[in-house]
């Protein structure tokens, strides 16, 4: 189904259209409340983790598939060593322990809206704050959070493992002092998605996406104005959905965008230290892997291992999540 074109109108580096707009500068006088402080290592992580072993592969777009403006070359051989990672992005179970232990707020909670898709809306045209001139399919909602996913007249009955959502790079942070863990670099996440597979398109492989059924929670259909249902969802689907890669990570493309630890620059790759490289040392954006259940062919292709995207650590939006990691 064409799965690696994308359009030439295809904005670059603004996560493609499927990553929501950054959060617009604080109005002027604005008073953001402080947040309880998050004690460091207290709470309970209780995700299953994939044992990822030390070694090396090769970092970058090997395909062709790249995206201008992404930086998915140069190609680099990178060593990482061994670490454990969530065999899923964190649900709205475990998120809901760890706002439960420490009265933490998001946010999209703190600044009173977040961004949701125009299908996934549920609330009050009155509640619907503006939308992006570029990107109309993305509204900013009044009300919408992590706990109320589509707007006000949302909830997460029958989400529980369902990834959590309109958290920002900031909130995962958050979550990750907690649990006593951290975000996975660039380097480390992609060498945990690819599963063993060494210049492999996707997690399973190269095969399309919807080779012998489907493999990834993308769309279906004519973006952004109907989706098909052909993968059975509209918007996220249970972390367990589909099948685990190689090294026992489900859905590492698709479903949500996932949070990582490094600034982005598109220039990095070609000053990447060969060994555990961390990222740049500053920026304006953090990285977004993976892609989500907005990607689609004839508009994102960044449902692969190899894709990148940013937002600011700021912003939050209805198909971002993440997972965490720990040393081995």
């Amino acid at each position: 189904m064409g799965e690696h074109e994308h359009s030439e109108q295809e904005p670059v580096g603004c996560g493609c259209g499927c990553g929501a707009p950054a959060r617009p500068a604080h109005p002027a006088g604005l008073q953001i409340g402080v947040r309880p402080p998050v004690a460091t290592g207290t709470g309970q992580h209780t995700l299953a983790q994939a044992q990822i072993p030390a070694g090396r592969f090769v970092m970058g777009d090997a395909a062709g598939d790249r995206n201008p403006g992404d930086g998915e070359v140069p190609l680099h051989e990178v060593e990482v060593p061994a670490f454990t990672i969530d065999e899923t992005t964190v649900t709205n179970e475990a998120f809901a322990a760890f706002v439960d232990a420490t009265d933490y707020r998001t946010e999209a909670e703190e600044f009173g809206f977040s961004a949701v898709f125009h299908l996934a809306l549920a609330a009050p045209e009155s509640d619907i704050m503006g939308q992006p001139a570029a990107t109309p399919w993305w509204f900013g909602v009044r009300g919408a959070h992590w706990r109320h996913p589509g707007g006000s007249r949302s909830d997460l009955d029958g989400l529980a493992d369902h990834p959590v959502v309109h958290v920002s790079w900031n909130d995962a942070r958050a979550y990750c002092a907690w649990a006593g863990r951290r975000l996975p670099t660039e380097a480390e996440w992609e060498y945990a998605a690819r599963g063993g597979l060494d210049r492999a398109r996707f997690p399973w492989g190269d095969a399309a996406i919807d080779e012998d059924g489907w493999r990834a929670n993308i769309w279906q259909g004519a973006f952004p104005r109907e989706n098909t249902l052909e993968d059975g969802w509209l918007t996220t689907a249970p972390v367990r959905s589909f099948a685990p890669n190689g090294y026992g990570l489900w859905q590492p493309v698709g479903n949500v965008w996932e949070w990582c630890a490094d600034w982005f620059d598109p220039g990095y790759y070609a000053v990447s230290p060969p060994v555990a490289p961390q990222g740049p040392q500053r920026g304006a954006q953090r990285v977004l892997r993976g892609g989500s259940y907005l990607c689609h062919s004839s508009y994102c292709n960044r449902y692969r291992n190899a894709a990148r995207s940013q937002n600011t650590p700021d912003s939050s939006m209805g198909n971002a999540g993440f997972r965490t990691v720990a040393d081995a």
